[in-house]
């Protein structure tokens, strides 16, 4: 139950707001069980008492002005508050695990998202918070009103009669037993159909995010089979549960419902032999259904409660997925930073079970320098700048910042200092502006306008529908891939980082937008430390230094020019480039 602890640390700051909730709820459910003894009152007090008709009249009357204030003055906004805390408390309390769940989901790793559809997680942070609201509202609150009512109604009822009190608890060790039989299994049955339903989102997401690749393949029945396989897992899953479900609640139903004719059948036997009055017949039939009621709802609260903690379990065990990039102990802010970047004997892996993706490589890079890295695919190249914000970590050796291992400083502050510009940029479904905020959610209008300027963005997107403020769908899908990039350099040079990593940001582009994006690309590595991965060489002769990698390794480097004279590696790859074009 180590899943319920830590989800009592949530709840621990409503603890009061709970309390009062009980309180509340106990006044509502308490006034009901006045019922019964207004029966019996009637009955042998009034009907059956010795008095005149108008005094019968009169305390009827009476009796049920009193009951009638009960319940349409006073339990009426009692009922609502129950509601509206009880949903107020359990609204919190998701609020701030979903809140603590976003900020672990920003801490984990590139690792842990190349592993992981995203739908798994959505999954988790949607359907199995919202299930875990239930052991708040039913096993924190609603199961001990039921159980209060239960307490309630036996004290009134042992006041009335002992024996018959007793006679009405004979099924409760049977209920007890089928309760435990019945849900210590379900628990697990639960997890299983919230898995299955994770995998159907998971499945579900990644479709609809690739619908442009079915629908150009026409592959539209296939992936209606595809999508039936994940939905019949589901099916199944949801089945076998719903099923166990169904037999826990044919049992107990079963023994609460032969207990009222128990007491039925032995109340009549008292009457008839004259031990009972028929007033305290009928209240103890009352009473029955407000004893077995709560006992039915306490049923429904344990399938609710195993659906729960089935969520619970499955909250947390995402919760405790480990950081593979996390700041060290005494971790330091990267502050006033030249630029100074130093590979030292650094080796790096993947997975321990694969090979090196980069092997004892030694670098120093100075401050404001440009540096091209060029070679075959899987050369290394984009593994080695993802190396420097610390996306992943070097296997082997150390990367130093201004002499600095950049593991001593704190992750998001060296972040803050890199500025990366990727073949892919990722942009958001909101306005152009809010997506080269992104830089400096801080800029004002006029920063933003003069980095997309600087971007050479400006132009078209004044000629947007709405200009800065035009939406630019999921993914930026109404963008083109030239104007994409262009905003995703605007974002960059809002930033205005002290170092620049740009990996392939102009390979997927038409002539024209590389040409735009390459003369702001060039104005914005200047007086940076710039890192560029680069498939086309044209655009890469202005830099510094060119790095030419294979298979993990430096085997050339110096600028164009020498390379070129060398005649190796490079200068090969650079022609068959020049025949191709």
């Amino acid at each position: 139950m180590d899943s319920i602890k830590r989800y009592l640390s949530f709840v621990k700051p409503y603890r009061w707001q709970i309390i009062g909730t009980l309180i509340i709820g106990i006044i509502k459910f308490a006034i009901p069980l006045l019922i019964p003894i207004l029966i019996k009152y009637v009955i042998d007090d009034i009907v059956s008492g010795d008095l005149t008709t108008d005094e019968k009249t009169s305390h009827l009357l009476t009796v049920m002005g009193i009951m009638l204030v009960l319940f349409l003055v006073i339990r009426p906004p009692v009922e609502y508050y129950r509601q509206y805390f009880a949903q107020w408390t359990g609204n919190k309390i998701l609020f701030d695990l979903r809140d603590t769940l976003f900020s672990h989901i920003q801490k984990l790793s590139f690792k842990y998202y190349s592993n992981t559809r995203a739908g798994e997680v959505i999954s988790r942070v949607i359907n199995d918070v919202e299930q875990t609201k239930n052991f708040v509202i039913t096993g924190l609150m609603n199961l001990w009103l039921d159980a209060a009512t239960i307490v309630i109604a036996l004290s009134i009822m042992f006041t009335m009669d002992v024996k018959l009190t007793l006679v009405s608890l004979i099924a409760f060790p049977f209920y007890a037993f089928s309760v435990r039989y019945f849900f210590g299994r379900l628990r697990g049955l639960t997890r299983e159909r919230s898995q299955a339903l994770a995998e159907v989102q998971s499945h579900l997401h990644e479709r609809v995010q690739g619908m442009s690749v079915i629908k150009s393949f026409a592959v539209e029945d296939y992936e209606q089979k595809q999508f039936e396989g994940q939905n019949s897992n589901f099916l199944s899953k949801a089945l076998k549960q719903t099923s166990w479900n169904a037999k826990a609640f044919a049992v107990v139903n079963t023994i609460t419902d032969i207990s009222p004719l128990i007491i039925i059948g032995y109340a009549g036997l008292q009457v008839i032999q004259e031990d009972l009055t028929i007033g305290t017949m009928a209240a103890f039939i009352a009473y029955i259904d407000r004893l077995y009621n709560p006992l039915r709802r306490l049923v429904n609260s344990s399938t609710t409660l195993t659906q729960s903690i089935a969520s619970m379990d499955r909250v947390f065990e995402f919760m405790d997925e480990k950081y593979d990039i996390d700041d060290e102990p005494g971790a330091v802010p990267c502050n006033n930073v030249k630029g100074d970047i130093r590979f030292k004997d650094v080796s790096f892996q993947y997975d321990p079970k694969e090979e090196e993706v980069l092997k004892g490589l030694n670098l120093d890079i100075r401050s404001g320098e440009t540096v091209a890295l060029v070679g075959m695919s899987g050369g290394g190249k984009s593994s080695l700048v993802s190396l420097i914000p610390r996306f992943y970590d070097v296997t082997k050796g150390e990367i130093q910042l201004d002499g600095t291992d950049i593991r001593r400083f704190q992750v998001r502050s060296l972040r803050d200092k890199i500025g990366m510009v990727l073949q892919d940029n990722i942009l958001f479904s909101e306005s152009v502006k809010m997506n080269i905020k992104f830089g400096n959610p801080e800029a004002s209008d006029e920063e933003v306008i003069k980095a997309a300027k600087a971007a050479n963005a400006h132009d078209f997107i004044m000629k947007l529908p709405q200009g800065y403020d035009t939406r630019v769908g999921e993914r930026g899908v109404k963008l083109s891939g030239g104007q994409k990039q262009r905003v995703a350099i605007a974002r960059v040079f809002l930033k205005n980082p002290p170092i620049l990593i740009l990996d392939e940001a102009t390979s997927a582009l038409d002539l024209e937008s590389e040409h735009l994006i390459q003369e702001s690309l060039e104005e914005l590595a200047k007086d940076r430390t710039t890192f560029i991965v680069a498939h086309r060489l044209s655009t890469i002769t202005h830099a510094d230094r060119i790095i030419h990698m294979e298979y993990g390794e430096i085997v050339e480097m110096g600028t164009h020019q020498e390379l070129m004279e060398k005649q190796g590696h490079y200068h090969k790859l650079f022609q068959v480039q020049q025949l191709d074009q």
